[in-house]
């Protein structure tokens, strides 16, 4: 046996075990994927009203937007954000705190109101967490695994990579050009055909998605590789911390202070003062031709203005001054701002672990049933 042969071998091996032992947890993480590229319409399908907005205008002031979203949570939630709208059209989003127990994953448990952006009208409310397409979010990240679950999720995305190089492997023709291996008849039966057809088509990009995801599951190890600024600890004190029960400034009063220092920029969020050191107001302006917000900070007992995201990154040289490698490999992940055809891609890429799956144990038990019947013959 040749050493060509022998590490033929050992990468079917290798491309088998991780096809057969990791179907179970790769079939409902693709499939959500593929789902998930689809968020917003299968969102504005689900729940029409939230969406049926009155004109495109988001004319009113932002506490207008803030008072009628806590009108409508009541005792049940404290207002922590209120989001205008991105794009022509959308509602006004706010987003209150539910006191008591946490939600899934550790996060506090969020109450949010859909506000019609021309009238301050609460079109809904509702705990999304709860809902279909959240669920999706954390099976896609965490398969529902409680504290590693991210990170499962990450060494699998490995092992999706290692699954589309030794496929690549293997599918590449021993004799005979790239071309020849892209014809349908390479074998006699048709589950091979198929495997060897739709595996070479969706090789690339399903070795993207995989990568992606790792470096979406494996945060700090990714940054650090790339030299970026670290993100936050999951349990850093006071990521969660609940909102100030009575704030210093009113909301219109720390948008007013936020807007003095970019007259020209549009309020884009506002988030209220946390419990904490130095509780802040933290105002994104978004400005004419930049991809994200600038975000202000107003220091509620003084109503000062302190050095906002955008600037702290400025002042730290311009290898620190945006993280813009993070951003990209979400928006290649989820397909969001990509086009429709990369989404297109995604979904196809996500549903076709399923079917590979189960065409290569199908044709690996075949196999087997024929070696047995040989060794009987043979007997």
């Amino acid at each position: 046996m040749t050493l060509l042969t022998r590490l033929r071998r050992l990468w079917l091996d290798v491309h088998l075990w991780i096809g057969a032992g990791l179907l179970i947890a790769l079939i409902p993480l693709s499939v959500t994927g593929s789902l998930l590229v689809w968020h917003d319409p299968i969102d504005r399908t689900l729940y029409a009203h939230r969406y049926a907005t009155s004109g495109p205008s988001a004319s009113r002031p932002v506490d207008d937007y803030a008072r009628a979203a806590q009108a409508a949570f009541g005792d049940r939630a404290r207002l922590t954000q209120v989001r205008l709208p991105q794009e022509a059209g959308d509602p006004v989003v706010a987003v209150g705190r539910i006191p008591g127990e946490p939600g899934p994953g550790g996060r506090p448990r969020t109450l949010n109101a859909w506000i019609d952006p021309p009238t301050a009208k609460v079109l809904d409310t509702a705990e999304v967490a709860r809902e279909p397409t959240m669920i999706l979010h954390r099976v896609h990240g965490s398969l529902m695994i409680p504290e590693v679950g991210r990170k499962v999720v990450g060494w699998l995305g490995w092992a999706m990579f290692a699954s589309c190089a030794t496929g690549l492997w293997l599918w590449w023709p021993r004799h005979g050009g790239f071309l020849k291996g892209l014809r349908w008849n390479r074998g006699a039966s048709t589950l091979f055909n198929l495997h060897h057809m739709v595996g070479i088509w969706v090789c690339i990009p399903l070795a993207v998605l995989s990568l992606t995801g790792v470096y979406i599951s494996f945060p700090q190890t990714s940054r650090a590789l790339f030299g970026l600024p670290q993100p936050p600890p999951r349990n850093a004190p006071g990521r969660f911390a609940p909102p100030l029960p009575q704030t210093q400034l009113t909301l219109q009063q720390a948008v007013a202070t936020a807007q003095a220092t970019q007259p020209e920029a549009a309020v884009a969020e506002v988030n209220v003062p946390t419990r904490g050191k130095e509780p802040t107001w933290r105002v994104g302006l978004k400005v004419a031709g930049q991809e994200r917000p600038r975000i202000v900070q107003v220091v509620d007992a003084t109503g000062q203005v302190t050095a906002g995201r955008g600037d702290r990154e400025a002042s730290r040289g311009p290898r620190a001054r945006t993280d813009e490698i993070s951003p990209l490999m979400r928006r290649i992940h989820d397909g969001n701002e990509m086009g429709i055809v990369w989404q297109a891609v995604i979904f196809v890429a996500g549903l076709a672990p399923a079917l590979l799956g189960i065409t290569g144990i199908v044709m690996w038990l075949r196999r087997r049933a024929r070696r047995r019947a040989m060794q009987h013959g043979q007997g």
